[in-house]
């Protein structure tokens, strides 16, 4: 008999199912599985790289083959003690940054700057000003401050929407602005943050168990591995494309009533931020089923509810796939109508079903949940009501 799996918030079934996750599937060795990266934008990894070995050092799971224990503490870098400085009368007359510029070489002047700015270099006890000039007797103090990327692995006590948990996995639904793992820009306040405070162990688990992500405006469905023997199950699902994932996407104008859009996507030739259809050697494939379930206006312009299906997981796919037929996402500033970005303040994205084999039990599972609150919002504004969607989505 199958397994029910009970969701805190909404009907979810699971179907028996005797098939396995593809054994001769292949998995990638974990070495360093988080990268970090000056150019790394919040959400620009797809989940191939996800599932990849970075190069670059950094992560929870150490490049010795070994993981951090459950509850490590990531305590400060050891040189952040303060810097106590005695100016001289040979100082009187110069600017006091460009004084304490040079005698703290060990840092950069942008730096020092920075700090001054937010009151972690006192002089004579005060809050230091850039312009202020040296009268040659004060006394400095430099307190030096982490780098933002220190706190990539520190836990969090971020509120989490978990629809389901157990001991192997459990499966979130993502809050829009939420970015799922530390970057450039990003280096706290993430899922990945959250998971570590609520689940210790999970600095044992590659990417804290992460295996798939979703944009940071895209609202939804995600699940995460709990324990390692999860996690390369749930890694060779992904590969093997057996991973059911279905978005409902609110564009711009009326597509056909359904359509795949199999199309190799890359990075954009000129913009570094930007995903794009391509026929570059090195454009990986990537293919989006499509359904349009309704139709309404917004702003006086004809738009259409769809429900997407992925096989693959590239950054982007979805908005750029539509984007490419001529049927930009509302709201999507990056890929849309950039004059019609004010209509909605993020991509009008949803990860709304996921189905996937139970890594231990082998058993079919699905979740659904509804759609964001701001989404719903969306779609009466444009005159689509819920007993549309759902009769058309049945």
């Amino acid at each position: 008999m199958a397994t029910e799996v009970k969701l805190t918030q909404n009907q979810n079934m699971a179907k028996n199912r005797k098939t396995k996750s593809g054994a001769g599937a292949q998995v990638h060795e974990f070495v360093q599985v988080f990268v970090i990266g000056e150019d790394e934008e919040d959400d620009f990894l797809d989940d191939e790289v996800l599932l990849d070995t970075p190069s670059v050092a950094g992560s929870i799971y150490r490049g010795d083959g070994n993981s951090f224990a459950a509850g490590t503490e990531f305590a400060a870098p050891p040189d952040l003690e303060p810097i106590h400085i005695q100016l001289q009368d040979s100082d009187c007359g110069e600017r006091i940054d460009k004084v304490i510029a040079r005698m703290v070489p060990q840092y950069s002047r942008s730096r020092l700057q920075t700090w001054m700015e937010e009151g972690n270099i006192l002089v004579d006890g005060q809050p230091a000003k850039s312009k202020h000039v040296a009268c040659g007797d004060e006394s400095v103090v430099v307190n030096p401050q982490p780098e933002p990327q220190h706190n990539a692995f520190m836990p969090e006590d971020i509120a989490l929407n978990v629809v389901y948990d157990d001991d192997a996995m459990l499966v979130v639904n993502k809050t829009a602005g939420l970015v799922v793992h530390p970057g450039a820009g990003n280096w706290s306040g993430t899922l990945l943050n959250g998971l570590l405070h609520r689940y210790p162990h999970l600095t044992g688990v590659p990417r804290a168990g992460i295996v798939h992500r979703l944009d940071k405006d895209t609202s939804g469905l995600m699940v995460i591995a709990k324990t390692l023997a999860a996690h390369t199950d749930l890694v060779r699902q992904l590969q093997a494309r057996s991973v059911t994932r279905e978005y409902f996407a609110l564009v711009w104008g009326k597509p056909y009533v359904q359509g795949t859009v199999d199309a190799a996507m890359g990075r954009h030739p000129r913009e570094r931020i930007k995903m794009a259809v391509s026929s570059h050697a090195s454009a990986k494939p990537a293919v989006t089923h499509y359904n349009r379930l309704a139709g309404g206006v917004l702003d006086g312009r004809p738009v259409s509810l769809l429900k997407c299906k992925l096989e693959t997981g590239r950054t982007h796919q979805i908005r750029v796939h539509m984007a490419s037929l001529g049927f930009s996402l509302v709201g999507d500033a990056l890929y849309g109508k950039t004059h019609l970005a004010h209509i909605f303040p993020r991509q009008a994205l949803h990860a709304k079903r996921l189905g996937l084999l139970h890594p231990e039990t082998g058993e079919e599972c699905f979740w659904e949940v509804e759609l964001a609150q701001d989404f719903i919002e969306l779609l009466a504004r444009a005159g689509i009501t819920e007993e549309q969607w759902n009769v058309a989505a049945a």
